[in-house]
Protein backbone atom coordinates (compact mmCIF):
# COMPACT_ATOMS: atom_id res chain seq x y z
CA UNK A 1 0.00 0.00 0.00
CA UNK A 2 3.17 2.39 0.46
CA UNK A 3 4.20 1.91 -2.44
CA UNK A 4 0.95 3.20 -4.37
CA UNK A 5 0.84 5.94 -2.66
CA UNK A 6 4.36 6.50 -3.43
CA UNK A 7 4.07 5.87 -7.06
CA UNK A 8 2.71 8.34 -9.96
CA UNK A 9 -0.13 6.27 -11.21
CA UNK A 10 -2.06 7.21 -8.34
CA UNK A 11 -1.99 10.77 -9.67
CA UNK A 12 -3.09 9.26 -13.22
CA UNK A 13 -5.59 7.57 -11.69
CA UNK A 14 -7.46 10.60 -10.05
CA UNK A 15 -6.12 12.15 -13.33
CA UNK A 16 -8.47 10.26 -15.32
CA UNK A 17 -11.06 10.29 -12.38
CA UNK A 18 -11.27 13.91 -13.44
CA UNK A 19 -11.56 13.67 -17.22
CA UNK A 20 -14.91 11.13 -16.55
CA UNK A 21 -16.23 14.01 -14.06
CA UNK A 22 -15.73 16.29 -16.62
CA UNK A 23 -17.43 14.45 -19.51
CA UNK A 24 -20.00 13.63 -17.43
CA UNK A 25 -21.35 16.94 -16.21
CA UNK A 26 -20.57 18.13 -19.80
CA UNK A 27 -22.86 15.42 -21.09
CA UNK A 28 -25.74 16.28 -18.60
CA UNK A 29 -25.34 20.12 -19.26
CA UNK A 30 -25.70 19.95 -22.74
CA UNK A 31 -28.68 16.85 -22.83
CA UNK A 32 -30.49 18.80 -19.89
CA UNK A 33 -29.18 22.20 -19.36
CA UNK A 34 -29.32 20.90 -15.32
CA UNK A 35 -26.10 21.35 -13.32
CA UNK A 36 -23.58 22.70 -13.37
CA UNK A 37 -22.14 24.91 -16.56
CA UNK A 38 -18.87 23.11 -17.71
CA UNK A 39 -17.76 26.71 -18.37
CA UNK A 40 -18.57 27.42 -15.01
CA UNK A 41 -16.60 24.38 -13.68
CA UNK A 42 -13.62 24.37 -15.70
CA UNK A 43 -11.22 26.79 -14.06
CA UNK A 44 -11.68 25.06 -10.45
CA UNK A 45 -11.18 21.66 -11.93
CA UNK A 46 -7.56 23.11 -14.12
CA UNK A 47 -6.65 24.24 -10.83
CA UNK A 48 -7.14 21.07 -9.41
CA UNK A 49 -5.33 19.08 -12.24
CA UNK A 50 -2.27 21.41 -11.93
CA UNK A 51 -2.05 20.63 -8.38
CA UNK A 52 -2.16 17.28 -9.51
CA UNK A 53 0.45 17.59 -12.42
CA UNK A 54 2.38 19.35 -9.80
CA UNK A 55 2.32 16.11 -7.32
CA UNK A 56 3.60 13.88 -10.16
CA UNK A 57 6.34 16.25 -11.09
CA UNK A 58 7.42 15.92 -7.68
CA UNK A 59 6.91 12.19 -7.29
CA UNK A 60 8.76 11.57 -10.36
CA UNK A 61 11.67 13.42 -9.56
CA UNK A 62 10.83 16.24 -12.68
CA UNK A 63 13.15 19.19 -12.90
CA UNK A 64 11.95 21.80 -10.61
CA UNK A 65 10.67 24.09 -13.82
CA UNK A 66 8.35 21.65 -14.70
CA UNK A 67 7.06 21.81 -10.85
CA UNK A 68 6.89 25.44 -10.70
CA UNK A 69 5.20 25.92 -13.87
CA UNK A 70 2.20 23.48 -12.95
CA UNK A 71 1.95 25.86 -9.33
CA UNK A 72 2.00 29.12 -11.30
CA UNK A 73 -0.90 27.63 -13.77
CA UNK A 74 -2.77 26.18 -11.17
CA UNK A 75 -2.57 30.00 -9.00
CA UNK A 76 -4.03 31.40 -12.28
CA UNK A 77 -6.54 28.89 -13.24
CA UNK A 78 -7.15 29.39 -9.16
CA UNK A 79 -7.53 32.87 -9.62
CA UNK A 80 -9.51 32.72 -12.82
CA UNK A 81 -11.79 30.47 -10.91
CA UNK A 82 -12.10 33.22 -7.94
CA UNK A 83 -12.34 36.04 -10.48
CA UNK A 84 -15.42 34.19 -11.93
CA UNK A 85 -17.38 33.52 -8.91
CA UNK A 86 -16.83 37.21 -7.72
CA UNK A 87 -19.34 38.02 -10.47
CA UNK A 88 -21.52 35.54 -9.57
Amino acid sequence: MDELFRSPHLVDLILAVVAVELAAVTLIWRRYRRGISPRALLPNLLAGVFLLLAVRCALTGAPWFWLAGCLAASGVANAADLRQRWRS
